[in-house]
């Protein structure tokens, strides 16, 4: 409903010319978009607070609680009630009948209560561990997500740049054109290269764009917040001790804890498949109360004991599948240890791969290829350089900064790569 001041009245409704969309459009203007400057350590900060798979992760972690409490519980006692009634010689239900409460409590025997426990601690502590690698995996697609931004945003400037240098071009090769002293061959070609870095313009915008709305997504943030990333995707050299990041992965790597807590839950499983094989005993006590006419002992008092006896069911399936189970944790706890060491080890190689690219950027290449272009430009202008000169000198600058934009943002994702192997962050 919209609602307007109009000389002290109020119109309820639109006029009929008006759609539904119109009138909505007005009740609910569409807000201004909000910015927001976000660090590196900032953006991982509100991912912490908001992200919605931590949440769920974190709700298996309680899940597994209700488990361990489960697990320390006593088995309910049972209560029964019933009747006795002999209807010989003219006796009743009221007159010569018996009513017999009874009590029941099962004691498990062997040990059965504590492994139970003991499997619900490993499993509470193996969910937590679960949360942690989900920490671990997602903070890394968090800073990969942040650092692709600023690549678009490095494309990007780069391209504009481009595009305004040959709208310079153009502009007065076009003012050459009608005087005659070009070609139309030339004039096409100085319009098709800045073509191509329009093209490269709105190319840059949409991965930024993609970006951006992956890392609004792991942050769980609204498509009208506008991010102003301000840490810089620079070159900052690493140089780790491959030998302590072995160690280091061995033991921080939460995914590698989860699988050591498992193992240690299918042990527990195991000595609890093996405790059912000793009975457990029910002991009971109840209380007789008799009519009028009923036997000389008018309330009697009974206990009793139970016991099954273990002649053919002594959990000879169950304790198979424990120890299958405890077998297949194994396997698994070995297959992810050499899953972790090859991780550490194919980040750590990439990670000095790209290391020696960049740096071999950095030693002159790009300057040089800046330079270049900016000398043809201007021999061009005098006409010292052919068009076709100019044209080269433009792609081979472009396509040297653009080559050395990937080598520094493949250098950082092998950085982020390499501390996600070992499970913590490497400092510089």
């Amino acid at each position: 409903m919209w609602i307007a001041p109009l000389g002290g009245a109020s119109v309820l409704a639109g006029s009929a010319s008006e759609t539904s969309a119109e009138r909505f459009s007005y009740a609910m203007p569409t807000p201004p978009a909000q910015s927001l400057q976000l660090s590196l350590d900032e953006a991982m900060g509100l991912f912490l607070r908001q992200n919605l798979d931590l949440l769920i992760a974190k709700f298996g972690i309680e899940s597994r609680k209700g488990q361990e409490i489960t697990a320390r519980l006593f088995p309910n006692p049972v209560a029964s009630i019933g009747t006795l009634s002999s209807y010989t010689e003219g006796r009743t239900l009221s007159s010569g009948g018996q009513v017999v409460g009874q009590i029941q409590q099962l004691f498990e025997l062997a040990g059965k209560r504590g492994y139970r426990m003991e499997s619900a601690g490993f499993g509470t502590q193996s969910a937590e561990a679960d949360f942690e690698n989900a920490v671990r995996q997602l903070s890394y697609t968090v800073k990969e997500a942040y650092y692709r931004i600023q690549l678009a945003q490095r494309r990007l400037a780069l391209a504009e740049e481009n595009r305004d240098r040959f709208s310079r071009i153009l502009e007065i090769n076009t003012i050459r054109f009608k005087k005659g002293y070009i070609a139309e061959v030339d004039l096409i070609r100085i319009r098709l290269q800045f073509i191509d870095f329009q093209s490269q313009v709105i190319q840059s915008l949409q991965e930024g764009e993609t970006a951006r709305g992956d890392l609004r997504q792991l942050l769980k943030l609204s498509a009208a917040v506008r991010m102003e990333l301000t840490t810089n995707l620079e070159f900052k050299r690493l140089d780790p001790d491959m030998a302590r990041l072995r160690v280091v992965a061995m033991d921080a790597r939460p995914d590698l804890r989860a699988k050591r807590l498992i193992f240690s839950q299918r042990e527990a499983d195991r000595e609890l498949a093996k405790a059912y094989r000793v009975p457990d005993v029910t002991i009971g006590a109840g209380y007789a109360v008799q009519g009028p006419r009923g036997p000389d002992n008018s309330n009697q008092v009974a206990l009793n004991f139970g016991l099954p006896l273990p002649l053919f069911n002594r959990n000879q399936g169950g304790i198979m599948q424990a120890d299958a189970a405890v077998q297949m944790a194994e396997a698994d706890l070995m297959g992810t240890l050499n899953q972790v060491e090859n991780e550490v080890d194919v980040a750590y190689r990439n990670l000095i791969q790209s290391r020696r690219l960049v740096e071999a950027f950095l030693e002159g290449v790009l300057e040089d290829a800046r330079a270049t272009l900016t000398i043809v430009e201007r021999a061009y202008e005098r006409g010292g350089a052919t068009l076709l000169d100019l044209l080269d000198a433009a792609r081979t600058s472009r396509t040297i900064q653009q080559n050395y934009f990937e080598a520094l943002f493949n250098y950082q994702r092998n950085v982020l790569q390499l501390e996600s192997a070992v499970g913590q962050d490497i400092t510089w």
